[in-house]
């Protein structure tokens, strides 16, 4: 199947999970302890996993919904004003957001240095657990394929479970073990860690090993991204190693969200589950080479080149 751009419909990918609002600042060495550290650049962008993801979509041409909790009520919580715009800026259908009124909404204070490599400070509200979204099973049957991360697994696993139910793709993005992960577990039919996510849930260094141990509790697709370092793919007991693409990394942050926006969208448009991989892995590394967060996530086009073995984005 092509990587152009569908001429067909425009696939739509529902995104649950986390939204931020990141600060990101450039410097070319990570700041020291009662040092002052001068930015060579600055910018306010989205962040989080779901909300990263959701842009990624939008951006390499899907139709992409968020359903995120944030604080409230509008007016109140600023930080929540400014990533709902932001997002719908994005062309991000955000009417599945639940605001819990007296909380605060996701911030982040990001560093990045002249590698690519970044820093995180986050404040997270406790508050948010509380969000719910109101008719899940409503809300599963408006997408095509559910893409998940596990932040916030209380608020997911409804959604999750409803496109399950449904018979819809359900792509996890396992950043983190939490309490709810073997119930989460349960629900994805597409399940792709991060190195240190596969490590702390599996309790395992070696990532074969940790894919072969995580088996015995999912019969989902699973696979590993290791950075710049091969991804790893299971099939039955025999992991399969699958290139990444050298690029000339700036900005890192953002490049996993990314991944797993554009796996998501390339299951919803009928590629199966390595072809996705291959998909997601171009657009990731082209995300690399942009500064700025998820203001850097590439275009269709921009894949396309690196898929076609340009190596660079236009």
């Amino acid at each position: 199947m092509s990587w152009r751009e569908p001429e067909a419909r425009r696939c739509v990918v529902l995104c649950a999970g986390i939204a931020v609002l990141d600060q990101v600042f450039r410097v070319e060495r990570f700041p020291v302890p009662e040092a002052k550290t001068r930015a060579t650049d600055f910018v306010t962008v989205s962040g989080g996993n779901a909300g990263n993801a959701a842009i990624a979509i939008a951006r390499l041409g899907g139709r992409a919904a968020l359903a995120a909790p944030l604080g409230g009520p509008a007016g109140d919580d600023t930080v929540g004003d400014r990533i709902l715009a932001y997002l719908e800026d994005e062309t991000i259908d955000c009417a599945a957001c639940v605001r819990i009124v007296g909380a605060r909404s996701p911030i982040s204070a990001i560093v990045v240095d002249a590698r690519g490599e970044r820093t995180i400070v986050n404040h997270r509200d406790e508050a948010l657990i509380r969000a719910r979204v109101a008719d899940p099973v409503r809300l599963a049957s408006t997408a095509d394929v559910v893409l998940a991360d596990n932040r916030f697994p209380e608020f997911v696993l409804p959604i999750c479970a409803a496109a399950r139910a449904s018979k819809r793709p359900v792509v996890l993005d396992f950043d983190q073990p939490t309490r709810e992960t073997d119930a989460l577990l349960a629900l994805g039919s597409h399940v792709v860690f991060s190195a240190e996510g596969l490590r702390a849930t599996a309790d395992r260094e070696d990532l074969a090993a940790a894919l072969r141990h995580i088996r015995d509790r999912t019969d989902a697709f699973l696979a590993v991204t290791d950075g710049a370092h091969d991804m790893i793919c299971l099939h039955g007991t025999t992991c399969e190693r699958l290139p990444t693409f050298a690029v000339e990394a700036i900005d890192t942050l953002g490049a996993g969200d990314v991944f797993h926006g554009a796996y998501a969208l390339a299951l919803a448009e009928g590629h199966d589950a390595i072809e996705a991989m291959r998909f997601a892995a171009a657009a990731g590394a082209a995300k690399c080479m942009q500064f700025g967060g998820i203001a850097g996530a590439p275009e269709r086009r921009h894949v396309a080149a690196l898929l076609a073995g340009a190596g660079r984005v236009p």
